[in-house]
């Protein structure tokens, strides 16, 4: 039986000589012929389509982050809310890449791992921007990228204002609970460490959270961010150990002792350490 229905004459538009498309919306032409295999391994394609798919995921996250940020030094806590339950919901999506990537075994990764040379995760710039955003800063991360000036630009510049946490903390502030003034005031560049006087703070506001409810909700949005991040960790050094077990990376890291130290790691240390005092 034919089926002889057109959406056309129903208004749908069917010809785009002069105007613009999904396609060219999408500038699906460009993406879609990004994927360049180094080898005729089968393999290498599902590889490659994970990895720059995780890219995309990674700058919406950027683009969320950088937004809810904004909000927050603007004291509009509402709608930095839903940008980051929106980037929890992304990490849900990166940690859900890994299942499918699990799918190719030891052997099929053989077929083609020595065409990535020392091409690495590892020196994914976004990941590290969004690690820098965060909170979670070492200058010594910028070292992989000192080839490309403009994405060392684009971390320095990140190095150089106030992270998510450094944002909330701020906040913290202003709603006239005891941040210390070092906390305030220290230098952006440096990795964040622990503070027994900004756990007090965070926990004036768990001790009571109908007093403080926007802080008591963007402290649970933060710790959500960071489950769904451990998990994308942990997902991670999975993969990698599945794949190519106690291996160095092709980036010349230690493979996974490598990932199992980042597992250690902790954005919002405060946030997770007050649970046991409160």
């Amino acid at each position: 039986m034919t089926n002889a229905y057109d959406p056309e004459k129903e208004g749908a538009k069917m010809r785009f000589d002069d105007a613009m498309s999904y396609g060219d919306y999408l500038a699906l032409d460009q993406v879609l012929t990004a994927q360049h295999p180094k080898s005729s391994a089968h393999d290498e394609m599902l590889f490659i389509v994970q990895h720059q798919t995780s890219e995309l995921w990674m700058r919406l996250m950027l683009h969320e982050l950088a937004a809810a940020r904004a909000a927050i030094a603007a004291d509009t806590l509402a709608p930095a809310f839903k940008m980051l339950a929106r980037v929890a919901r992304i990490m849900e999506q990166l940690n859900s890449a890994w299942d499918v990537l699990r799918t190719m075994t030891p052997s099929d990764y053989t077929h083609f791992r020595g065409a990535l040379g020392p091409s690495s995760g590892f020196q994914s710039w976004q990941y590290r921007l969004i690690e820098f955003a965060a909170g979670n800063r070492n200058p010594a991360m910028l070292k992989p990228h000192a080839h490309r000036p403009d994405i060392v630009a684009k971390l320095d510049a990140e190095l150089a204002r106030p992270s998510l946490y450094d944002e909330a903390l701020r906040a913290l502030h202003r709603a006239g609970l005891p941040v210390p003034e070092e906390v305030l005031a220290r230098d952006l560049r440096d990795a964040w460490t622990a503070h027994p006087g900004v756990e007090a703070a965070w926990r004036t506001v768990y001790a009571d959270p109908e007093a403080h409810w926007a802080l008591y909700d963007l402290a649970e949005k933060l710790v959500d961010f960071e489950d769904y991040f451990r998990r994308w960790r942990f997902n991670h050094v999975t993969t990698v150990e599945r794949v190519i077990g106690l291996k160095r990376g092709t980036g010349g890291t230690q493979g996974v002792s490598y990932l199992r130290r980042m597992l250690e790691v902790e954005l919002f240390p405060e946030l997770w350490h007050l649970r046991t005092t409160l």
